[in-house]
């Protein structure tokens, strides 16, 4: 036996010793973890209904509608920048303290925001609001990952697909009745009551799990930040500066950086903040480029689709939003269904035709974006995104982290999140830079004449154009969900590695031989499935027993 496996079997000792000889079912914790996972992703589709009325209260006087994306775009960046190293967090000081910690920055954040008197405060305490999700979001995944053994954790991850799905619905609706019956700082206030209970429940039902000694990889950290900042702001800023000589400067440097990363990764000697040989399984790499893909795209799409629905046709936030309950309902609906299944198929059977819906609907959603379609009809392509998105996040995330050994639970969820929120900050920059080049084309000297794209109806003059140009705008998501269908062919069936094994060791006591290629991760994904899966069935020492 080990020195690492000795001291997972100490460890396991501990905690079964601690939580008592019955088993303890990992399901309450769960719950208690999605009330925060749900508030977050609630608050990101609350805001992109309340866009236009942020912008006529907030910023009048111009038609530029990169100020109001800095809202949501301060908030990815706050958001993805940090995520590696919290999921890292996770593994040193517990997922536990690391969520309740991101769940109070967050909560007060939120009052913070409702209390913005200016766009540039309410861009800084999104932004706040960023740093707490970024804290919570990988231990959500990191405690599925730890206390679920890998053939149940479909079922875990449907749930967190669902959770995605019911946001998609309560955030809209939720976001156009409070902004239509009492404004928009109430889409922030709202999340101070859910933050406080969410906060108690996550105290009391959350386990505290074993922690693993991490060295922090703090130049990973910096430069991995720089070039994101790099990046995102050069991509953000570039219609609005005319793409001048210094915004392609910060973009290619930042993109320099970004390799310079990926280099120092791989050459460093200590621990690596993104431990580049998690992408050797094939469907780790998979996942994570699907889930790039499907963040730019989710995120990309809600401006073009609300600014039309709001500006071009008249509906006010609530009765917009009405439009999302299909794609709500059947996405919360069919994705526990869809996680069930992903434990006993191929993942792409689910995948493929998940990704293929979603830009099917798209297409469709853009053809239909004209003057004289009934409103009706946009509920169809509505229904279509969400029998789509129930085979996007929750398989995704079951793909990426079936084989993940616990003691990376943090490490993997950590770079899942991060590969999503990349995504998703490019998708809400590309968009802007997008919009405002396709506004330009088709109504020209918008950006410049008086008034304000966020007053109420656009006048009759200006509807045809204001109308193609969002149409030609959400074609750019749709197109690069295309590209994700390509991707996510490249899925397998996943096989009974290392990290299955010990599972069934630390639940059974029985001696199972994994595949020759998993002999030598053996060995710590055993001692950490015993510490962090205790049963009343077997000892800990038998758990970890090779």
């Amino acid at each position: 036996m080990t020195d690492s496996t000795r001291a997972g079997a100490r460890a396991a000792a501990s905690d079964t010793a601690a939580s008592g000889p019955t088993q303890r079912s990992p399901w309450p914790a769960l719950w208690a973890l999605v009330i925060g996972f749900f508030m977050i992703l609630v608050d990101t589709t609350i805001v992109s209904v309340a866009n236009p009325a942020i912008k006529a209260a907030l910023d009048p006087h111009t038609n530029n509608l990169d100020n109001v994306v800095w809202v949501t775009s301060a908030y990815l960046l706050a958001y993805s920048v940090p995520l590696l190293i919290t999921g890292r967090l996770g593994d040193r000081f517990g997922p536990k303290n690391i969520y309740l910690i991101g769940l109070a920055i967050f909560t007060l954040a939120s009052l913070g925001c409702g209390l913005s008197s200016s766009l540039g405060m309410l861009v800084a305490f999104r932004a706040v609001q960023g740093l707490g999700a970024a804290l919570m979001t990988p231990q959500t995944m990191a405690v599925i990952t730890r206390t679920f053994p890998p053939d149940k954790r479909g079922a875990a991850m449907g749930l967190w697909g669902a959770t995605s799905g019911v946001a998609m619905l309560v955030g809209p609706l939720a976001g156009g009745l409070l902004v239509d019956a009492a404004g928009w700082e109430w889409i922030f206030f709202v999340n101070l009551p859910v933050g406080v209970i969410g906060f108690v429940l996550a105290a009391i039902l959350v386990p505290k799990l074993t922690t693993h000694e991490h060295k922090f990889d703090i130049l990973g950290v910096f430069l991995s930040a720089v070039a994101m900042f790099l990046i995102v702001f050069g991509l953000q800023e570039g219609e609005q500066q005319k793409w001048s000589g210094v915004i392609w400067t910060m973009i290619i440097a930042g993109v320099a950086v970004l390799g310079l990363f990926v280099w120092q990764q791989a050459k460093t000697k200590s621990e690596a903040l993104v431990p580049l040989a998690l992408f050797r399984e094939r469907n780790f790499a998979v996942s994570n480029l699907g889930i790039a893909v499907t963040g730019f795209v989710v995120t990309s799409m809600s401006l073009p689709m609300m600014f039309f629905i709001q500006l071009a046709r008249g509906l006010t936030p609530t009765e917009s939003a009405l439009l999302l309950i299909p794609m709500a309902v059947l996405a919360g609906g069919l994705a526990p269904f869809a996680g069930r299944l992903l434990d006993r198929v191929d993942p792409r059977v689910l995948l493929v035709p998940g990704l293929s819906l979603f830009a099917i609907a798209l297409f469709w959603y853009a053809s239909m974006m004209n003057v004289d379609t009934p409103i009706w009809m946009f509920l169809l392509p509505s229904a279509l995104m969400g029998i789509g998105s129930a085979g996007m996040w929750g398989p995704l995330a079951t793909t990426a982290t079936r084989n993940l050994p616990p003691r990376q639970a943090g490490a993997g969820a950590g770079i899942y999140n991060t590969t999503r929120t990349i995504g998703s900050v490019l998708g809400s920059a590309a968009i802007a830079a997008f919009m405002q080049a396709r506004l330009e084309a088709n109504l020209p000297g918008a950006s410049t004449s008086a008034g304000g794209f966020g007053q109420g109806t656009l006048p009759s003059f200006v509807l045809d154009g204001f109308s193609k140009a969002m149409q030609q705008t959400l074609l750019l998501p749709a197109c690069i969900m295309v590209l994700g269908v390509v991707v996510v062919l490249f899925a397998r069936r996943p096989k009974l590695t290392a990290a299955t094994t010990a599972w069934e060791n630390s639940r059974t006591g029985a001696v199972r031989t994994p595949a020759k290629a998993d002999v030598k991760a053996d060995a710590a994904a055993r001692a950490d499935a015993a510490a962090d899966a205790p049963s009343a069935d077997t000892s800990a020492a038998d758990a970890t027993r090779p």
